[in-house]
């Protein structure tokens, strides 16, 4: 990298110690609510640390991680410095200055409303405006993308935009869509009403719009973790991409496929009408393409370094694979939890299905399966793979990161896998305690205490990964520049339009608006639809 070493490593500190906060929150909560303690005194302090722990996973710590490692992305893919660094810095401050003033707010038990804002509650107007901060910043970093790459391609006419950079930017664009429902809801029905300008809100209107940004944010989670797939993992494990191709179609497609399905999180709500919430479901499985893409993708490239070590017959080449090396492990272990979270997620998504473990524990087991699991383990990589660079370091210890990566991929199951079972039963999720000693209840303590065990082995994962990162040994000498890997038909020629975004950028604009102009116009212009706002900390 050229210029953004001290900028990228800024945004990662800053990530993992916001997310090591998180991960504390998260197994106190577990702790609290499992038959190990005793009812926390105030509920209300069991929901600050819910609203905590939401905001920093689903916001801060993705938010940090796109920008810190699109920025290292658009130097080392593209070749040639930063532009506009000065202007990234000032979008990493606001997003420092966004996650102080939510923090502040959130501590102070004024926005104990989940990371989800769940209106007709209302928290204090620092937290809505700590959010705008943050994503504000973040359309800093979108911009920014826009401007490498249209100045690199004005630099090299003609020529394929690196994987890692079409993927990076894929994410950017996707990010600066999706977060348009939501801050349309905070500055339009919430911040109004927090301000105490208006004493209600429409409430089912509110709820459609955050689903528009509901959904899609996850794609916007995920995009890192397939630039990994495809453009660190092949290379880290000593081979090619089987094809350049099928990323390319496969981070088009998530541009295409994750926006307008977020109605499928409102199956339950009555403002919704059933026959947009069958579109959307039915649109949700077509998210499923791409992930297959890139199953079958990744598999083929470490099949390719399997048989040239070796291996041999339909399965056995298996056997082969460097399982010494820590990205193998990491890329193993996530489509395992991948594999889980996307087989509860077709329960989710399903019209019918979804109606049984609506509002349960199951629903919590699913997303953290896919982002605690599938999508924070690559999050790691990347911090793994660019530390040296980062930091001009000796290569990182590669037992101790085994060791890591094993912990929290072994807690992530067993804090999860009971939880879905729990979900089954019944078990509410965002409850502050429940009473084991009910005969109805008590055959799930046991389940509970083990997702407890499961989020203090997190924990224990979490702590040594922060030390891995702290205290790294300086290099010898000089670090060798990273490159990204490479395809085994490095000259095959890319199609147009898989080397641009406009068609890819404008379904996605034309499929959102079709599947949610209409639902947002009429509860904009149904009468009677507004409800009194509840102030969090009234009665």
């Amino acid at each position: 990298m050229f210029n953004a070493r001290k900028l990228v490593a800024a945004h990662f500190w800053v990530a993992f110690i916001a997310f090591f906060a998180a991960v504390l929150l998260g197994e106190w909560q577990m702790f609290m609510r499992s038959p190990l303690s005793s009812w926390i005194n105030n509920p209300e302090h069991y929901y600050r640390s819910v609203t905590a722990h939401g905001t920093v996973m689903a916001y801060v710590l993705p938010t940090l991680i796109a920008m810190g490692f699109g920025y290292a992305i658009t130097e080392i893919a593209l070749k040639r410095p930063l532009v506009g660094l000065r202007w990234a810095w000032t979008g990493f401050g606001l997003v420092i200055a966004g996650t102080v003033m939510a923090a502040a707010t959130m501590a102070a038990g004024k926005a104990s409303v989940l990371y989800t804002f769940y209106p007709p509650m209302i928290a204090s107007p620092f937290f809505y405006l700590g959010i705008v901060l943050v994503v504000v910043g973040s359309w800093i970093w979108v911009a920014l993308m826009a401007i490498n790459l249209h100045a690199w391609k004005k630099a090299n006419p003609g020529a394929t935009i690196p994987l890692a950079m079409y993927g990076n930017c894929a994410g950017a664009f996707l990010w600066a869509w999706t977060s348009i429902g939501a801050a349309v809801e905070i500055l339009v029905l919430i911040l109004p009403a927090s301000l105490g300008w208006t004493d209600t809100i429409n409430a089912g209107l509110s709820r459609v719009l955050f689903s528009w940004t509901l959904h899609a944010i996850v794609y916007f989670w995920l995009m890192p973790a397939y630039i990994v797939f495809y453009t660190m993992f092949p290379k880290a494990i000593g081979g090619r991409l089987y094809s350049d191709t099928m990323g390319r179609v496969s981070f088009a497609l998530f541009l295409v496929f994750s926006m307008p399905i977020g109605i499928h999180h409102l199956f339950a709500d009555p403002q919704v009408g059933a026959g947009f919430k069958f579109v959307h479901a039915a649109m949700t499985a077509m998210v499923s393409i791409p992930t297959f893409l890139t199953v079958f993708t990744i598999v083929a490239s470490a099949e390719l370094v399997a048989r040239l070590r070796g291996g041999k017959g339909l399965f056995g080449w298996v056997k082969a694979l460097p399982w010494s090396n820590p990205m193998m492990l990491a890329v193993t272990f996530a489509f395992v939890m991948l594999g889980f979270g996307g087989a509860g997620g077709l329960i989710n998504m399903s019209y019918q299905l979804n109606e049984s473990i609506h509002n349960t524990q199951w629903v919590t087991g699913h997303f953290h399966l896919i982002f605690g699991g599938a999508i924070v383990i690559m999050y790691f990589m990347v911090a793994y793979e660019l530390w040296p660079q980062l930091r001009n370091s000796a290569p990182l210890s590669a037992r101790l990161i085994k060791t890591q990566l094993s912990l929290w991929f072994g807690g992530m199951m067993i804090l999860t896998l009971p939880w879905h079972l729990v979900g089954l039963l019944g078990a509410p999720r965002r409850m502050a305690y429940f009473d084991y000693t009910h005969p109805a209840l008590q055959a799930q303590a046991i389940t509970v205490t083990m997702s407890t065990v499961g989020g203090l082995i997190l924990v224990v994962s979490a702590v040594l990964f922060i030390y891995i990162l702290a205290t790294t040994k300086p290099a010898s000498g000089t670090v060798p520049a990273y490159e990204f890997s490479k395809a085994v038909h490095p000259d095959a020629k890319t199609p147009a339009v898989l080397n641009s975004f406009s068609l890819w950028v404008a379904m996605m604009i034309a499929l959102t608006l079709v599947n949610y102009g209409y639902p947002i116009a009429q509860l904009a212009m149904t009468e009677h639809a507004y409800v009194p706002v509840i102030h969090i900390g009234e009665r």
